[in-house]
């Protein structure tokens, strides 16, 4: 892994979109996937395995919440990871994590709580076909079979029906990104995927801190973050964007206000 420490806006730009390059495609697609987050010492722990909380009772959770939430989505679900991207996307403690594909979206995460604005930020990088090298023969069966790099529900059920079948695919960790379908407008505006390790207990900055290639550590000091978020309110990346209706709006209206601390 390795660990950048950025110092202007430029500089954020030129690390944030390197090695987007594609040369068999001759444009510009990056493999990279993003996660950002206001204050460097935050880890990578889900809501399921924070200081241990919920690991026993995800099996409880996500049959609970199956049976009670039937008939509420708008399309019938009928993979577990169509169900658990559901359950993660209205704040079930699940094994999975938000990232989006796109820089900017990480960006705002990394900026929106103006209370976090004196603790230097972080983004993190990660290189989905690098990930993709250490995933169990079945894994990559699949991806090879559809020509794609990341996962979607019926993609992944296809090799492992439940989340018991994925975690005996091997003993060795692993993280796969999946897709979620479009269940309204904020996935979409968020360009929201998720990511997922065959475990419960298993921490993702563990797994990656490990890997020698495909991950980027960028620290955004404080200092820096004030005109990143001015620039992003400029670009239209906003919570009135990210979270269509009134509930964004108002968040946007809070923050945009909101006087800047001394």
């Amino acid at each position: 892994m390795k660990e950048h420490r950025v110092t202007t806006w430029l500089e954020l730009q030129d690390s944030l979109f390197s090695d987007s390059w594609n040369e068999a495609l001759g444009r510009h697609r990056s493999n990279f996937v993003f996660r950002g987050m206001p204050h460097v010492e935050h880890d990578l722990s889900t809501a399921l395995n924070r200081q241990g909380m919920f690991i026993r009772q995800e099996r409880d959770l996500l049959r609970a919440f199956r049976k009670y939430a039937r008939g509420t989505p708008r399309e019938p679900l009928d993979s577990v990871w169509d169900w658990l991207a559901l359950a993660q996307h209205h704040g079930l403690p699940t094994r999975m994590l938000d990232w989006t594909f796109s820089p900017y979206v990480a960006l705002h995460f990394l900026t929106e709580d103006s209370e976090l604005a004196g603790a230097d930020g972080v983004v993190w990088c990660v290189d989905y076909r690098e990930t993709n090298r250490l995933l169990p023969r079945p894994l990559k069966a699949q991806l090879r079979k559809e020509g794609a790099d990341v996962f979607t529900g019926d993609m992944l059920a296809a090799a492992a029906g439940s989340m018991a079948e994925l975690d005996r695919l091997t003993q060795h960790p692993f993280v796969l990104f999946f897709e979620p379908p479009s269940l309204d407008a904020r996935i979409v505006n968020q360009f929201a995927l998720f990511s997922v390790m065959n475990g419960p207990d298993l921490r993702l900055d563990t797994f990656l801190e490990k890997q020698k290639q495909g991950v980027r550590k960028l620290i955004i000091p404080a200092a820096l973050k004030w005109e990143v978020r001015d620039k992003l309110d400029q670009a239209n990346v906003t919570e009135r964007v990210l979270f269509p209706g009134l509930d964004g709006l108002s968040r946007w209206l809070r923050r945009y206000y909101s006087p800047r601390p001394r």
